[in-house]
């Protein structure tokens, strides 16, 4: 079985391309079954692949064929699937299968169907490349593959010019990553003379020292490309504008796949970053800068789609704030728990806005509980899950990286503490966020509650949003095995009870009323903070004033710029003449012999005055 794990990103892609081709053929029955069984294919596959690794789990490669052959560097379309690998394909098969089968009824009325499918099973397939990939230009390629199905999902409906922008944003700032990600791995080839990513990591090990100033460099480069894809400070302003595209995919590229990727990037290349502990630490500190900015601005929103991608965000940087401080295995643990819960809050959102006209404010809704059952409850258990309340998936993974953060020499207890406030903050807004839509006084009537097809996906979601931290991911042979000692008693403690707190001030101001705020809210201070908050601490502002705006300047001062009108001469050089050769088609034979004897002629005559040395 293992030796057709090649299906695996095959099958989406195939019927990715079928879907482009026969768009405008197919019914939609048959689309809406190419589109989700071929994710369900994918994800039986990996079911039995896994079993089989499992029972003997020893890492594996499969080489397809040779992709290039340049002088030493011969690159090979080829897997490598270890634990961590078995997760990523899981995530990605299993959640994505479910996300589809979710799109058939969310998307069934759209004109498109077709072009949508085809779009979200070539995003598996990148994304699938991505995480089998055996060496690093081929994990580009999945990169890269995943970036542009990103721009397409984004900007699906591209009849609205802001959805194009979204989309355009979304590209061009996560290029500037990829660039850093370039850069890194021209680096090491230069430097390690290969790739392929076990081969690298051993060749750094026996040519680097702990500290050196190449793997410091070559971190910090793969941090950028992982900054960019996984919506990290400063790269991050794209994920929120990108809630443009269709909810679906707003749980499948925010919550399961895409911005995951920067997360597993440096999984995979924890070697190289042992090797550059300073490198480790900047990883903690942008997760933990990245997850206070982003809960504190989720925390002021009222677009239900903008709280969870807010929310994102700052989970993102939880696993961030994991791989920095060394705990490999947590970081990959709440990867997995997130992609649970957070694709279960984000169909949610999908069915509420489905079901209540298009309607995005969390305050034009209101008292839901009653009128859709399915979705409350999948909100219920996805926000518990997202606060990290105990015995659900989120705390088991969450509580994990804060206790492995705590036992961090030096700055171990100030990020435990930066990651408990961002906790606290998390329960807050996840409950803010329940207590608003399915609590109080009803002021939008839905349509009605989800059906099977939308309910199915989210009752399984539920499930395991709740069991979900029970798993045990097969990756101890995968990274360096962590710490045995175990903080305090009381820290532990203090980490269960703090999401409780922030559910409790949830309670008392959102939904009981009897802690008032509104004095400290409408003080001056207070709106001060929350205009700066509520724009995501101002960043998009300045990126604004300091580059685009001086960008779109330039443009405009080389409008005119003197060569431009070379090439406008050119044009209009090759108008004129187009336009005399559509006035000679009369359609007239008499003109079009006179015209051929009046060429031979000129011809003939041209031919007379060459001399006859000349021929």
């Amino acid at each position: 079985m293992v030796d057709m794990i090649w299906l695996v990103p095959l099958i989406p892609l195939l019927s990715s391309i079928l879907l482009m081709l026969g768009s405008a053929t197919l019914p939609r029955v048959l689309i809406g079954l190419l589109g989700v069984c071929s994710v369900g294919a994918a994800a039986v596959l990996t079911l039995l692949v896994g079993l089989e690794f499992l029972a003997n789990p020893q890492p594996f490669q499969l080489t397809l064929w040779t992709w290039m052959q340049v002088g030493d560097f011969s690159p090979g379309i080829a897997f490598y699937f270890d634990g961590l690998t078995l997760v990523m394909m899981s995530v990605i098969t299993g959640v994505g299968f479910l996300i589809h089968l979710f799109s058939t009824e969310f998307m069934e009325e759209d004109a498109s169907y077709a072009r949508y499918f085809a779009y979200l099973n070539m995003f598996v397939a990148a994304m699938l490349m991505l995480v089998m990939a055996e060496n690093l230009l081929l994990l580009y390629l999945g990169w890269e593959g995943v970036g542009v199905c990103s721009y397409l999902l984004v900007g699906f409906w591209y009849q609205n010019s802001a959805n194009g922008q979204a989309a355009r944003k979304a590209f061009v700032v996560t290029r500037i990553g990829d660039t850093a990600m370039a850069l890194g791995l021209l680096l090491l080839f230069t430097e390690l003379g290969t790739l392929d990513i076990q081969a690298m990591m051993g060749a750094a090990d026996q040519q680097w020292q702990v500290g050196d100033r190449l793997p410091l460099i070559a971190c910090l480069l793969l941090l950028g490309g992982a900054v960019g894809k996984s919506a990290q400070l400063p790269l991050h302003t794209w994920l929120p504008d990108a809630m443009a595209g269709p909810t679906p995919v707003s749980a499948l590229i925010h919550a399961a796949t895409m911005v995951t990727a920067g997360v597993y990037l440096i999984a995979r290349t924890n070697g190289l970053f042992l090797l550059a502990p300073t490198a480790m630490m900047i990883v903690a500190l942008v997760g933990l800068a990245t997850l206070l900015m982003a809960a504190f601005t989720a925390l002021m929103q009222s677009d239900i789609k903008r709280i969870l991608a807010y929310s994102t965000i700052s989970q993102i940087g939880y696993m961030f704030l994991a791989l920095g401080v060394g705990a490999w295995t947590a970081g990959i643990f709440h990867l997995m728990t997130h992609a649970f819960f957070k694709a279960l809050l984000f169909l949610g959102s999908g069915a509420i806005i489905h079901y209540l006209h298009h309607e995005h404010d969390i305050f034009k809704m209101g008292g839901l509980r009653s009128k859709m059952p399915v979705t409350f409850w999948s909100f219920m258990i996805g926000s518990a899950a997202l606060a990290a309340l105990p015995m659900t998936s989120g705390f088991f993974s969450k509580d994990q990286i804060l206790l492995q953060a705590y036992m961090l020499p030096e700055a171990g207890p100030w990020l435990w503490l930066g990651g408990l406030l961002g906790a606290l903050l998390t329960a807050i807004y996840s409950f803010r966020l329940v207590f608003v839509v399915f609590f109080g006084e009803a002021k939008t009537q839905p349509d009605g509650d989800t059906g099977w097809r939308m309910a199915l996906p989210l009752v399984l979601l539920c499930g395991l949003a709740m069991v979900g931290g029970y798993f045990i991911i097969p990756v101890a042979e995968v990274f360096p095995a962590a710490s045995t000692e175990h903080p305090a008693h009381w820290v532990e403690y203090v980490s269960i009870s703090v999401p409780l707190i922030g559910l409790l001030l949830s309670y008392l101001i959102f939904h009981s009323g009897q802690l008032n705020v509104d004095r400290l809210v409408n003080s001056s201070l207070g709106q001060s903070l929350r205009r700066f908050w509520f724009s995501g601490w101002g960043i998009d502002w300045l990126y604004d004033r300091v580059f685009v705006r001086p960008y779109y300047r330039l443009s405009g001062t080389m409008l005119n710029e003197p060569i431009d009108a070379i090439y406008g001469l050119i044009v209009a050089i090759n108008q004129t003449f187009n336009h005399w050769l559509a006035v000679s088609q009369t359609g007239r034979i008499r003109w079009y012999v006179a015209s051929m004897v009046f060429g031979l002629i000129l011809v003939l005559t041209l031919a007379l005055q060459i001399p006859a040395e000349a021929l």
